[in-house]
C-alpha cells in the first residue's frame, strides 16, 4: 500500500508545491514507491478528480470508513473503478478492504454520473476526460446541457515583424477552414485543421489543441509565435507609441511579452524612425532564453536586452531610464491562472463532511481575500522573483500571497518614478484579487500616484479590442479593499480588464490594468486631498511605511534568501 500513502501526500491539501509534479515527485526522498508509479498515479488521478470526488461524496465512503483521508479515498476508488489491475494490495489489507466493500454503491454511483451527462459507457467517459486533458483545463467533463467538453484552444500569434496575416492564411494555414466561432474551436475536435481569427487582438488567431505546427518553416522561423491570448492583453494595451519614448520591459524573459511589444511599436511608427525597447531580466540564463527568441522574431534592432538587470535598482532620473516613455510590468506572482502550466490538474477532493445525497462540493475551503492594504505593503521586502506554486489552501498560501503582492507594488510604485514615462501596463497570470485589484488600489493610494500624476486608463479611453473585451475587475474586491470609499470602486473594476481560466473564451486566467499619467482629463477618482497630503504619517495610513522608500535608502533587490 506503500504507493497509495506516496501518492496521497501529493494531493493532500497540506503539500506545500514548489515546481511541477514531476519534479517533485521524482526529487523526493521519502518515496518508497517507485517515482514513476507515483507520477503515474497522481496524474490520472487528479485528472478524474471532478467525477471521482462526486462518486465518493454521493456513496457517503468517507462517512462510514474513517479511517480514509479524502486523498486516500480519491487514489483507491480510482484503481478500483478504472484501474484494469485495480488496487495494488494484498486482498485482505484493511484499507484495501474499506473500498472493495463498497464497490457496488461506487460503481452505482459512477454510472449514475456517466448517465446523467448524457454518456454511454465507460469508454466514452474516459474519450470525454481525455479529450477535456488535450484541452489543458481541469477535467470538467460535459452536462446534459452541453454534451461535448471544452478544450482550450492553441492560440497563434502572427509575428508582423517577419510576415503578416493575410501571408499566414496563404500558406502556413492555407488547408485550413475559417470558422466565425470561437466555439467551434472549443468543442470541435482536437485535431481538426479549423482556425478562428481572433476578434480583440490584432494577428492573433485559434486553433485546435491538437494541431501541430512546431514542425512548420513558418514556427522554425519565427514567422508565428505560440502565445495565449490573455498573454497578448498587456503590450496591446499598453499601446505604447515611439512619440512617446523609448519603451521598458521590466520583467522581460522568456520574450513573448517582448516580442509583441517590439511588433506593436514597429507597427504604429508612421514617422519612419528606429523604435527602442529595453528589455530587463535578472536571471541571466533566463536572460538568454529571452536574447534568442528576441533573434528568432527578428526584433534585435529594437530591443536590447539588460541581461542580469534589476528592475528596482535602475535610477529612472539617469540617461537612459529618464527617456522611458511606456512600461511593460508583468512581475512574478503566484500564476493561478495558467492552464497546463503544471503536469497536474487543479484537484478537488471529496469533502470529509457528513451530508447526505446533495450535490457534491469541491473541499476546496475558501479563502479569505486579503484586501488591507497596508499589510501587505508591510511585506514589501518579502517579495520573490520565483513563481510560487498555486495552492489555495491554509495560512501558508495566504501568506505567500501578501509577500508577493508587496513586491508587484514595488515595482508598480517604481514605475512611477519615471519622470518622462506617460503610460505603464501591469500584469499578473493570477486569479488571486490580493495581486490584482488590491495591488491597482494600493497604487492609487499611494503618495507616488499622486505626486506624479498617475491614474488608471478608463474603460472608454482603451483601445477598441480591449474595451469591447467583455470580463472586468472584480468589484467586491475592490469595494472591500477600499474601506474609507475614497475611490470608486465601479469605476477601478470597470478599468481592470480579466480572463477567466477553461471557459468559454478560451483564455488562461490573467488580469491587466494600465495606467496613465494625466491627472485633468477623462478618468478621475474622487479622492479626498485631506487623505493624501504630502506626509510621512498618511502614506504609512494608506499603505505602510516600507512602500514608500526614501530617496536616500539604498535598495539592493531580491536574493534567494528572500524566498520563502
Amino acid at each position: 500500500m506503500s504507493l497509495y500513502y506516496d501518492a496521497a501526500r501529493f494531493l493532500a491539501p497540506s503539500e506545500a508545491k514548489s515546481g511541477s509534479l514531476k519534479s517533485r515527485v521524482f526529487s523526493s526522498k521519502e518515496l518508497r514507491s517507485s517515482p514513476k508509479q507515483v507520477y503515474a498515479l497522481v496524474a490520472e488521478a487528479s485528472k478524474w478528480s471532478p467525477i471521482l470526488a462526486e462518486v465518493v461524496e454521493k456513496s457517503q465512503l468517507l462517512q462510514h470508513e474513517r479511517k480514509l483521508t479524502p486523498s486516500l479515498a480519491l487514489i483507491l476508488v480510482h484503481d478500483l473503478l478504472l484501474s484494469k489491475s485495480g488496487i495494488a494490495a494484498p486482498a485482505t489489507h484493511p484499507l484495501r478492504l474499506a473500498v472493495t466493500r463498497h464497490r457496488a454503491r461506487l460503481g452505482a454511483e459512477l454510472t449514475k454520473i456517466r448517465i446523467r451527462r448524457g454518456i454511454g459507457s465507460i469508454d466514452e467517459l474516459r474519450n470525454h476526460v481525455a479529450k477535456v486533458d488535450v484541452g489543458g483545463t481541469e477535467g470538467i467533463v460535459p452536462n446534459a446541457a452541453s454534451p461535448k467538453p471544452m478544450q482550450h484552444p492553441r492560440w497563434a500569434r502572427i509575428n508582423t515583424l517577419k510576415s503578416t496575416l493575410d501571408d499566414q492564411l496563404q500558406t502556413t494555414f492555407a488547408g485550413f477552414e475559417i470558422v466565425d466561432s470561437l466555439e467551434q474551436i472549443l468543442v470541435g475536435e482536437s485535431a481538426n485543421k479549423i482556425l478562428h481569427v481572433d476578434k480583440h487582438v490584432p494577428d492573433l488567431v485559434a486553433l485546435a489543441p491538437g494541431t501541430e505546427l512546431s514542425k512548420t518553416a513558418a514556427y522554425r522561423k519565427g514567422l508565428i509565435i505560440f502565445q495565449d491570448k490573455a498573454s497578448c492583453f498587456p503590450a496591446y494595451l499598453l499601446d505604447a507609441k515611439p512619440e512617446y519614448g523609448t519603451c521598458l520591459d521590466a520583467c522581460a524573459a522568456p520574450g513573448n511579452k517582448t516580442t509583441h511589444l517590439a511588433a506593436v511599436l514597429k507597427g504604429s511608427d508612421t514617422t519612419g524612425g528606429k523604435p527602442r525597447i529595453w528589455a530587463c531580466e535578472r536571471d541571466k540564463v533566463r536572460a538568454g532564453i529571452l536574447t534568442a527568441m528576441i533573434g528568432l522574431a527578428a526584433c534585435q534592432d529594437i530591443v536590447t536586452v539588460k541581461a542580469g538587470q534589476d528592475f528596482l535598482l535602475l535610477n529612472p532620473e539617469q540617461k537612459p531610464w529618464s527617456e522611458v516613455g511606456s512600461l511593460l510590468l508583468d512581475p512574478s506572482c503566484s500564476g493561478g491562472g495558467i492552464i497546463g502550466r503544471d503536469d497536474i490538474h487543479s484537484v478537488t477532493l471529496p469533502s470529509s463532511t457528513e451530508k447526505g445525497h446533495g450535490p457534491a462540493k469541491s473541499r476546496k475551503r475558501k479563502r479569505k481575500v486579503q484586501t488591507d492594504i497596508k499589510s501587505i505593503a508591510d511585506k514589501a521586502r518579502e517579495g520573490t522573483q520565483e513563481v510560487v506554486e498555486s495552492d489555495d489552501r491554509g495560512d501558508r498560501f495566504s501568506e505567500r500571497l501578501r509577500a508577493l503582492a508587496a513586491f508587484q507594488l514595488r515595482i508598480l510604485l517604481h514605475a512611477f518614478r519615471f519622470p518622462n514615462a506617460r503610460r505603464i501596463s501591469y500584469s499578473t497570470c493570477s486569479i488571486h484579487a490580493e495581486e490584482n485589484e488590491i495591488v491597482v488600489l494600493a497604487t492609487l493610494k499611494s503618495n507616488e500616484a499622486k505626486q506624479h500624476g498617475w491614474r488608471l486608463l478608463g474603460r472608454d479611453e482603451q483601445i477598441s479590442g480591449m474595451k469591447s473585451w467583455p470580463i472586468r475587475g472584480d468589484v467586491q474586491a475592490c469595494q472591500a479593499g477600499i474601506a474609507d470609499g475614497s475611490l470608486g470602486a465601479a469605476q477601478i473594476a470597470e478599468a481592470c480588464i480579466r480572463c477567466r481560466p477553461g471557459t468559454e473564451e478560451g483564455t488562461q486566467g490573467f488580469f491587466v490594468a494600465a495606467f496613465v499619467r494625466n491627472a485633468h482629463e477623462g478618468f478621475t477618482h474622487s479622492l479626498d486631498p485631506d487623505v493624501y497630503q504630502d506626509n510621512p504619517r498618511n502614506v504609512k495610513e494608506s499603505i505602510g511605511d516600507s512602500v514608500h522608500v526614501d530617496e536616500d535608502e539604498e535598495w539592493h533587490g531580491l536574493s534567494d534568501s528572500d524566498i520563502s
